[in-house]
């Protein structure tokens, strides 16, 4: 069995940002399933949700305490531990840590449900949260940057495809087993999916910890930046002054709380504008929806085959706000066609605004993932917004305008990328790079020859000195 490797020095140049896809294959084979994790995780939460208000008596302000868990995990993982493990081990480091703390929440769900304590589920959940947060600060930049950077964007839509999938599964498989009877004791069913999931994990981390997965440092992604754009954009800039990333982080914290509001009280909302309907039918339109929105994924990743990712974010992104526009304003069937229809646009907005965000970076990149990452906790936020706008208003679907006004925050991002003439340059320069595309004998000679590689890049530097 090989021998597991840990640390490359963040200031030492690899060939891990210059993978061809061929090269880059296995290891983001292996990362993508990280995706399904924390989708699956996802879609089983949305549906708790609802569930632990009927078997534990809570309201539905007070049921969004698991959102706030899980999501406010996420800063607090990917600005503390993750990021340090992320710049001091690296990516391998990080996933096992995530893994474990993800199987280590899993567990923590047995006691919970024994004891019937809605606290103990919050903790088990910032738990697991704390562990996907890790993965995310590691697997999103990982994806983003493993390849070559001219299919960024498709490459981490295609990844996310498959989270979307494992949220169609969970609500499919809670529909079927938490919603079976609507009892007291149903809490036996959430432990024994758990624990399954904890045993899953935990092998998974064992495989993570013996696979040959390619570190990428800081160099090599300064080296990167330098080879793929032009002009003034190569300059190093200092954190704070990366504009884009901070406007990257604002869209990406609006659109999780917004999204999350809905996927959420989607079942409170189809319950109430479509009298007579189930509970367990009601999470089947979930599925249904989540089925939409793991489409939109795919459907979405080849529209970037042949468009700029920068024009269908924009495509995408009118969708959502038109569709749910309608969605707040109708009711029975006509409502529930258009919140489904606001989740396949929904699809790829998440992954697109990261990977975006990314872009000029360079040497920063891992830590303007974390931050990115840290921005999830709207989902945190806005939440418990929406359910106290829906329990004081006693409709979900009025409270939803709610998340609408989060989403047009955000989608100023889709504007800028498309409008602001910087942002698009930077992001157009990337999207034509031919870093990891043509042959490596040929990019070396262009590096060498002073093309805006590494090497012309430091030797400008020498001469300025």
């Amino acid at each position: 069995m090989k021998r597991p490797t840990w640390r490359v020095r963040d200031d030492a140049i690899t060939k891990g940002a210059n993978l061809t896809l061929r090269e880059s294959l296995l290891p983001l084979s292996l990362v993508t399933i990280l995706f399904f994790l924390w989708g699956f995780a996802y879609g089983l939460l949305d549906v708790l949700n609802k569930h632990f208000q009927v078997t534990l008596n809570v309201t539905r302000a007070q049921s969004s305490g698991l959102q706030a868990a899980y999501f406010g995990a996420y800063p607090v993982a990917s600005m503390t531990f993750a990021q340090y493990t992320m710049r001091k081990a690296g990516y391998k480091a990080t996933f096992m840590l995530g893994l474990s703390l993800y199987g280590i929440g899993a567990l923590l769900f047995w006691p919970a449900a024994i004891k019937r304590s809605f606290g103990g589920f919050c903790g088990a959940t910032f738990v697991i949260g704390s562990g996907l947060g890790s993965l995310e600060t590691a697997a999103n930049p990982y994806l983003a940057i493993c390849g070559p950077p001219k299919y960024s964007e498709m490459r981490i839509n295609i990844a996310q495809s498959f989270q979307a999938v494992g949220t169609v599964v969970g609500p499919l498989l809670a529909s079927r087993v938490f919603f079976k009877s609507e009892d007291p004791k149903s809490l036996a069913s959430v432990q024994w999916v758990y624990l399954g999931i904890a045993v899953f994990v935990f092998l998974l981390a064992i495989v993570f910890l013996f696979a040959d997965i390619p570190e990428i440092t800081d160099m090599d992604m300064q080296e990167q930046m330098n080879v793929s754009v032009s002009g003034e954009a190569t300059k190093v800039v200092a954190l704070r002054k990366q504009y884009t990333l901070w406007w990257a982080v604002i869209a990406e914290g609006c659109y999780c709380g917004a999204q999350v509001a809905l996927a959420s009280y989607f079942i409170n909302y189809a319950l109430e504008i479509k009298p007579g309907l189930k509970s367990h039918t009601a999470a089947n339109y979930l599925a249904i929806a989540q089925g939409c929105f793991a489409t939109g994924r795919f459907t979405g990743s080849g529209l970037m085959k042949f468009i700029k990712p920068r024009i269908v974010f924009m495509m995408y992104y009118t969708g959502v706000v038109s569709c749910l526009a309608v969605a707040i304003a109708t009711k029975n069937n006509i409502g529930i066609t258009f919140i489904t229809l606001t989740f396949f646009f929904e699809s790829i907005c998440f992954p697109t605004i990261f990977a975006l965000g990314l872009r000029g970076l360079g040497r920063n990149t891992k830590r303007g993932a974390s931050y990115i990452i840290a921005s999830i906790i709207g989902g945190a936020i806005v939440p418990p917004i929406v359910g106290a706008t829906a329990d004081a208003f006693d409709n979900t679907g009025h409270a939803f305008f709610v998340a609408l006004i989060f989403f047009l925050i955000s989608g100023s991002f889709a504007a800028g990328v498309n409008l602001h003439p910087r942002t698009r340059h930077v992001v157009d320069d990337f999207h034509e790079s031919k870093v990891g595309v043509v042959d490596s004998e040929t990019r070396d000679l262009e590096v060498v020859a002073g093309k805006g590689g590494v090497v012309d890049h430091m030797e400008d530097k020498e001469g300025k000195d």
